[in-house]
C-alpha cells in the first residue's frame, strides 16, 4: 500500500521503480536507489555529471520563501554528492488566478539564490494549471560537474567512519511549524523561543555544509523525510554497512526541543533538510570539524561506521535496533496547524 503522503517506501521502490529503469547505459555510475540523493554519469573526458531532481510542494508557509526553498533544497542533493551546483532547470506551477506579483516574487528569489550560488538558470516551464491550489515546483533539476575524486555518494561509508552531523535534528520540522503555529506556540513558549524557532527555516540547506565538508567526508546524505536517523539508516543500508549512533551525542537545540515537544512529535525521526550526515575517516575527522565551525556551521560526532549490526544506543545505555522511519511524524503535525 503506497504511503498517505510523501515519499513512496523502500518496499514499493524496490519492486515497482527499480526494476523498471529503461535502457541500462554503463556511463550511469550512480543510479536511482532509495536514500541516494542524486545520480553520477560519467562523461567523455574522464569527468562527471551529477544530476538530481525534486519537487517543492507549495505549503502556504513557504510562499515567503518558495523561491529560496527551490534553489537550497534542489542544490543541496548535488551538493552532498561533493560536486558543487552548476547549473538549474525548472518546472514552475502556478494556480489560475495568480497575480503577477506572485510569479515575480518567487522568480526574483530563485534568481537572487541561484547568483548567491553560481548557478546558471539553463531552461525549464512556466506555466497556469488548475487542480494546484499553490505555486507547486513541479521538478527542479540541478547538476554539477566534477571528478570521480570528488565524489561522496550515501553509499560510499566505509568501517571505521565516523558519524558526523551538522546543526543538529528537525531544522526543517521546527522551522516550518515555527511560521505556521507562530500565534499558538509564542502564547506557550514564549516570542523569543519561537523566534530562534523561526530562523532554522532559512537553514533548509546543506550547500555550504557539504562544499565544506565534501574533500573529509567518504559520504554524505541529507537527513529529510524520516529524519535524521532515517538519514544515518540510509547511509548503511545503501553502504552495506552497519552502524552505532550515541543518543547522548545529538544535540538538539532548546527551541526545536521546544517546537518538537509542543507538537508531541520525535525530533530525531522529524524531516530535517538542512542537517547533513557526513561520515568521514577518524584521522580526517578533527579536521573537518574544525573547518565547519570556522564556517559558522555547527557539528557533532554522534558514533560509528561498523561492519553490521546498525544499532542506537538510547541515553540510558538501552540498546536498540536502527530501523527506517516508515511515517514521518511532521506531516501529522503540520496538517493539524491547518485544521479549522
Amino acid at each position: 500500500m503506497l504511503p498517505q503522503i510523501g515519499k513512496v517506501d523502500r518496499a514499493t521502490f524496490d519492486s515497482l521503480i527499480l526494476p523498471r529503469l529503461g535502457k541500462v547505459d554503463k556511463t550511469v555510475l550512480v543510479g536511482p536507489q532509495h536514500g541516494v540523493d542524486a545520480a553520477v554519469i560519467e562523461l567523455p573526458d574522464g569527468n562527471v555529471m551529477v544530476i538530481a531532481e525534486d519537487p517543492t510542494f507549495g505549503l502556504p508557509v513557504l510562499m515567503p520563501h518558495f523561491g529560496w526553498c527551490i534553489v537550497h533544497i534542489c542544490a543541496s542533493d548535488v551538493a552532498v554528492l561533493g560536486v558543487k551546483p552548476r547549473y538549474l532547470t525548472i518546472c514552475l506551477m502556478l494556480p489560475p488566478g495568480s497575480e503577477d506579483n506572485v510569479l515575480e516574487h518567487i522568480w526574483k528569489e530563485i534568481h537572487q539564490e541561484c547568483q548567491k550560488l553560481d548557478i546558471t538558470i539553463v531552461g525549464g516551464h512556466t506555466g497556469i494549471y488548475p487542480g494546484i491550489a499553490y505555486p507547486l515546483n513541479g521538478g527542479c533539476t540541478v547538476i554539477g560537474v566534477g571528478s570521480k575524486e570528488q565524489l561522496t555518494p550515501a553509499s560510499n561509508a566505509k568501517v571505521g567512519d565516523r558519524v558526523i552531523i551538522t546543526k543538529g535534528p528537525a531544522i526543517e520540522a521546527a522551522g516550518i511549524l515555527a511560521f505556521q503555529a507562530e500565534a499558538a506556540l509564542e502564547k506557550k513558549l514564549g516570542r523569543d523561543t519561537v523566534a530562534k524557532a523561526k530562523d532554522y527555516f532559512l537553514q533548509m540547506s546543506v550547500v555550504k555544509d557539504a562544499i565544506t565538508a565534501g574533500p573529509y567526508a567518504h559520504a554524505m546524505h541529507d537527513a529529510t523525510e524520516g529524519g535524521l536517523l532515517n538519514g544515518v539508516y540510509e547511509i548503511a543500508a545503501a553502504s552495506g554497512t552497519g552502524v552505532t549512533l550515541f543518543e547522548d551525542r545529538i544535540i538538539t537545540p532548546e527551541e526545536i526541543e521546544a517546537v518538537c515537544q509542543h507538537f508531541d512529535i520525535d525530533p530525531l525521526i522529524s524531516i530535517s533538510e538542512g542537517t547533513l550526515v557526513i561520515t568521514a575517516p577518524p584521522q580526517k575527522t578533527p579536521g573537518l570539524l574544525k573547518d565547519l565551525k570556522q564556517n559558522s556551521i555547527n557539528a557533532w560526532d554522534i558514533g560509528e561506521i561498523t561492519p553490521k549490526d546498525r544499532v542506537f544506543i538510547r541515553r540510558n545505555g538501552k540498546k536498540e535496533e536502527l530501523k527506517p522511519v516508515m511515517v514521518d511524524p511532521f506531516w501529522a503535525a503540520y496538517f493539524s496547524t491547518l485544521e479549522g
